[in-house]
């Protein structure tokens, strides 16, 4: 007993649409890969810039200067990251938690200390008090609090240290 030829029609219809749907999947799970490695991390998210207090004119409470103080966090994927429970930390273990934040691909934030307005270019840790020394590090961690990145400075050398855990 053979098709009809609207049978067949219908049959190549729905394995073409199921064709168009497996390749559309495809991207999505590359998308995931390209956020995170191998071991999960995410590596596409790093540490960027630092202005310290040691950089600041001033110190002390005034919300101008605690807003000069701040540590960028950059994506350099192509692709957004949702940056929800990630944590940035001193070494004095003064602790950031991103709220949920997504980061574009290609794109950075600048975390002050003092108060401001959130937006996607500036968030704001709403602290009365500089947290970051002249000598200090910086650590980033993911939601899972694996480290993704840290960030040195004020050493001997007075060169910041950069070291990326990911690769």
């Amino acid at each position: 007993m053979s098709a009809s030829p609207a049978a067949r029609r219908l049959l190549a219809a729905v394995l073409a649409a199921g064709a168009l749907v497996g390749a559309a999947a495809v991207p999505a799970a590359a998308h995931d890969d390209d956020r995170r490695d191998h071991r999960g991390r995410y590596s596409s998210i790093v540490i960027g810039d630092v202005q310290n207090e040691s950089h600041s004119r001033g110190r002390g409470r005034d919300n101008r200067v605690l807003n000069r103080e701040w540590v960028e966090v950059k994506n350099t994927g192509r692709h957004s990251v949702d940056l929800r429970g990630f944590t940035l930390t001193d070494r004095d273990g003064n602790r950031y938690r991103f709220p949920g934040f997504r980061l574009d691909g290609r794109s950075s934030v600048k975390v002050h200390t003092g108060h401001g307005r959130d937006t996607h270019h500036d968030l704001y840790q709403d602290r009365r008090h500089q947290i970051w020394d002249e000598r200090d590090t910086a650590t980033l961690r993911d939601d899972r609090g694996r480290i993704i990145d840290t960030e040195s400075w004020g050493g001997r050398s007075h060169h910041g240290h950069h070291e990326n855990h990911h690769r």
